[in-house]
């Protein structure tokens, strides 16, 4: 099977160079050296590893650039780690112009999002969490949500969640987990989760390490009896953003797979993803 061409996309910023990191050094992908990026960037290009340089492309140049692109690589998928502010923006674009893509940023009006998608000719992969093993512990909540309601009924819950200094907002995982403690019984609302951003008290209270305060995710969820007398504790601990890389290449090989199986105006999640393509599907991936 020939090499999937991959533009990664938000570059110079730190997801995007992760997974940049490991499209190029995956024997599946092929890494085009150009990176649509967010007008209010200086740089003109990066440096990657291995020396190469990858082009800086801000929106009133993008599209002027892509006949070149595509008489270059051919078809190829996008990868959108950008901002939150540019994620309707830059779907209506991808749709537009006819460039399937795996779309890791968060925010933006997620319901125009995916209606984008479905009215136009290419598929997607939309999830605001890409790492997998995550998003399978979602999927187990929400199984036990759905199947076992009321099962925690009287317990008091405690969700603790430490991102770095930048991220401003709660994490949407830890609000999505509020929801499924909720249909299990417990009363609990977002407003009450505690976040942790700052750095002195993350590595001398929580005990992350210091090469890892610019970066990672930290979650505990604590249930405890009425009576005081059985707790129950749920933890994830994202050290770094390798996760989020790997998980945004299975993405990627499965939008080209569903594509090689005639998917248009889809959009897929990472249920999706970890479900993966069906036998007859993945004949026609080559």
């Amino acid at each position: 099977m020939s090499s999937i061409a991959v533009m990664v996309n938000g570059l110079p910023g730190n997801v995007a160079g992760v997974v940049a990191r490991h499209v190029r050094s995956d024997p599946r992908f092929r890494l085009i050296p150009c990176s649509f990026t967010g007008p209010e960037i200086q740089e003109t290009e990066v440096g990657a590893e291995g020396g190469e340089v990858i082009r800086l492309l801000k929106p009133d140049g993008r599209e002027a650039a892509l006949p070149e692109l595509r008489q270059l690589h051919g078809s190829f998928l996008s990868v959108d780690y950008t901002h939150p502010t540019a994620v309707n923006a830059n779907a209506e674009f991808y749709c537009r112009q006819r460039l399937p893509f795996v779309m890791g940023t968060t925010g933006g009006d997620r319901q125009k999002l995916e209606e984008t998608v479905r009215r136009s000719d290419i598929a997607a992969v939309i999830a605001p969490n890409m790492a997998k093993q995550i998003v399978g512990f979602q999927a187990m909540m929400e199984f036990a949500a759905q199947t076992f309601p009321g099962l925690f009924k009287g317990y008091r819950l405690d969700i603790r969640e430490s991102h770095q200094h930048g991220k401003a907002d709660t994490s949407g995982t830890a609000r999505a987990m509020v929801g499924y403690f909720n249909r299990l019984g417990v009363s609990f609302s977002a407003d009450q989760i505690r976040m942790e951003r700052d750095p002195q008290a993350q590595k001398t209270e929580w005990g992350i390490p210091e090469e890892h305060l610019g970066g990672h995710a930290w979650h505990t969820y604590t249930l405890i009896s009425a009576d005081g007398t059985t707790r129950f504790e749920f933890t994830h601990n994202v050290n770094g953003r390798e996760i989020y890389g790997l998980g945004t290449l299975d993405a990627l090989a499965y939008l080209h797979c569903m594509i090689a199986a005639g998917a248009r105006g889809r959009v897929f999640t990472m249920i999706d993803v970890l479900k993966g393509a069906s036998p007859e599907d993945l004949t026609r991936c080559g």
